[in-house]
């Protein structure tokens, strides 16, 4: 992979925090100020991950999707994208602005699913390489208060998937594998507290951004 000079930065957090939508608004203020943005999400990003993203979130079959071989296509996808658009944005000097990258990986399929978290690290480490991000910015909210907006979701989109369906101690469980990650590294990855208005959470964000970027 070529050698990186961007600017990566990822956003994670639990099921209805908002990540895509304040994804959107960073990249609209980025662009604003002069800035190269690439904005891409996880599971998926390219052709390939996209689909191996539809059988991680819609699989509907007689035959079990074992918690091992979700891992894995989590990281075969992860393992595509870096390489056909996170790592070449980078060494062109963009900013990549990502929706979910390894921290969900582990704190879903590790955390949350039960699968050895040193493991499921090791794993991340092997897809995306040297790839890591500058930044993470954890969207943090209760567990019920995501479920109250993935519902109204529902009720108008219609579209619920595989993690949605979970109940709500495998999410009680992702969040605490959210939270374990910001604690253990506090310089990258900053906790914006979600529940509250959007433009309010936007506003916070970009102080943070600017900041590195300055």
């Amino acid at each position: 992979m070529a050698e990186k000079k961007g600017f990566f930065i990822t956003f994670e957090g639990p099921e209805g925090a908002g990540k895509s939508s304040q994804l959107q608004l960073l990249a609209h203020t980025l662009a604003q100020r002069g800035y190269e943005c690439v904005c891409t999400r996880e599971p998926g990003g390219t052709p390939l991950a996209e689909i191996l993203r539809a059988i991680v979130k819609e699989h509907q079959s007689d035959e079990m999707l074992h918690d091992e071989t979700e891992l894995l296509l989590m990281e075969a996808a992860r393992s595509q994208h870096v390489r056909e658009v996170i790592a070449p944005a980078l060494a062109q000097g963009r900013i990549v602005l990502c929706d979910r990258f390894a921290d969900s990986s582990t704190a879903y399929q590790g955390v949350a699913r039960g699968i050895d978290v040193d493991t499921v690290r090791r794993l991340n480490d092997f897809a995306f390489g040297h790839c890591r991000p500058d930044l993470t910015l954890l969207l943090d909210l209760p567990v019920e208060r995501g479920f109250e907006r993935t519902r109204r979701r529902v009720e108008t989109q219609g579209e619920v998937d595989r993690f949605e369906k979970e109940d709500l101690n495998f999410h009680h469980k992702v969040r605490e594998g959210f939270l374990a990650i910001a604690a253990a590294e506090p310089k990258r990855v900053k906790v914006i507290n979600a529940d509250r208005d959007a433009e309010r959470i936007a506003g916070e964000i970009w102080q943070i951004v600017d900041e590195l970027l300055s």
